[in-house]
């Protein structure tokens, strides 16, 4: 029986540019509303609105409301979260943070874990995201961190609602020997589906043997890459630049996603854009944390940050480099504020990199799970995907993402969280709202 709580269709709906064909009709200078078609928890069409069409079924009326589809964040620390209360004060900064991250995980234990990142992960799936990578700390050459296998189990616990993988976040120092990096790649491997081999690559650890050794490591096992890259405002930073080299070098096979890569912001046009360029040739992404980066550099105590810490976004996304925003740490040393929700780091993003057309354009950076890998690009919300949506009940296209937190959020194409509001039921069988 159907409810108000399972659409067959949603009409009104504003969809982003990014999403629409490109002969989609227009109506002034914003695209034609949509309706949307359902069936049996999927997406069956996708059509210009016609008010006087016949509908039957169950009908929302959403009056030209803001859709998208559900969102990814690219770029999580589950294991990290929420352990900002039983710190004492943080020294400002990144490696502050790190220092204080180590005191802490030695109290660490796998129901602490289990708690805490079950905890974020139902704020992820309340505000509406279906795929979610996290970072899994792992400092020991020949042993599995605590968190690894609990992240696993999560993974499997999860899978009817929220897609979860993990990234081995290991020092650039352990694979500087390239049986240790063999390794490594190996227990990656081993441990089953969504698990990717991960680095952390900083000009305190520079070391381009290694990194070279991680990616043939990588290519070996058959892995995808997550590093952390150039985390810094040092303008001699190497890691994206060398990635770069090192995967055309090396006829990288798999997909490579780099986080941060904050250094291009303090380097000079010439070599930045250099760099981006060699990455526009190369199979990898880009993520962009606008939360966590701002706070972290350029930060020193009592005194006003000069820089901003992000990575040349508009100029990545100019050269058709795929780029994703993401929350990164949530309530711990290197993030005292987020809430998992993508739309808080669009929305800072948007203040801090000064986007343009944040619904048309950059929401897009929140829900292109196909940048996360490699192969033909695939657009959500296409006939037969999950009806996986979010409908926000007061946001407008030209102030998104403000007042986005009211969200109708449906998976499977019933309602997960937010309540449908009851002027959105249009009685059956057939719609009969007048042209807007």
């Amino acid at each position: 029986m159907h409810t108000s709580n399972t659409p067959d269709h949603i009409v009104g709906a504003r969809l982003p540019r990014w999403l629409l064909p490109q002969h989609w009709p227009a109506a002034g200078h914003q695209p034609a509303l949509a309706t949307v078609h359902l069936s049996l928890g999927k997406v069956q069409d996708i059509t210009p609105c016609d008010p006087a069409a016949a509908l039957h079924g169950t009908t929302w009326d959403v009056a030209g409301a803001l859709v998208l589809p559900g969102l990814v964040d690219a770029h999580t620390h589950l294991d990290k979260a929420f352990t900002l209360p039983r710190m004492g004060i943080v020294k400002p900064g990144l490696l502050g943070a790190i220092d204080a991250m180590m005191v802490d995980r030695q109290s660490w234990t796998e129901a602490d874990i289990h708690a805490r990142a079950s905890r974020a992960l139902q704020w992820a799936y309340e505000a509406g995201t279906v795929h979610v990578r996290t970072h899994c700390d792992w400092w020991e050459p020949d042993a599995k961190p605590l968190a690894w296998n609990v992240l696993r189990e999560l993974a499997h616990d999860w899978a009817d609602r929220i897609t979860l993988e993990r990234v081995g976040l290991i020092p650039l120092h352990l694979y500087a020997d390239r049986s240790t990096a063999m390794r490594l790649a190996a227990t990656v491997a081993a441990s089953g589906p969504g698990a990717l081999l991960g680095g952390f690559v900083h000009s305190t650890n520079w070391n381009s043997q290694a990194l070279r050794h991680l990616f043939e490591a990588a290519q070996h096992h058959g892995l995808n890459v997550d590093l952390h890259v150039d985390e810094e405002l040092h303008p001699g930073a190497l890691g994206l630049a060398t990635t770069a080299a090192l995967l055309k070098e090396l006829r990288f096979e798999g997909h490579v996603v780099c986080g941060h890569t904050c250094a291009l912001a303090a380097q000079d046009e010439t070599t930045a854009l250099a760099t981006l360029d060699a990455v526009a040739q190369s199979p990898i992404t880009l993520v962009t944390l606008p939360i966590t980066n701002l706070l972290l550099q350029d930060a020193t105590t009592g005194r006003t940050p000069r820089q901003r810490g992000l990575t040349l976004i508009k100029e990545a996304r100019a050269r058709g480099i795929p780029v994703l925003v993401a929350s990164d740490n949530v309530q711990d040393p290197f993030c005292p504020v987020g809430s998992f929700d993508p739309l808080e780091a669009l929305a800072t993003g948007v203040l801090a990199a000064q986007l343009d057309a944040p619904f048309d354009q950059w929401s897009e950076s929140l829900c292109r799970a196909d940048w996360m890998r490699r192969g033909t690009p695939a657009l959500p919300l296409q006939a037969g995907d999950p009806a996986d949506l979010l409908v926000f009940t007061q946001a407008d296209h030209w102030g998104f993402p403000s007042r986005s937190q009211g969200r109708v959020v449906l998976r499977q194409g019933r309602v997960a969280s937010g309540h449908a509001p009851a002027a959105w039921h249009v009685p059956t069988p057939q719609l009969t709202r007048s042209p807007a």
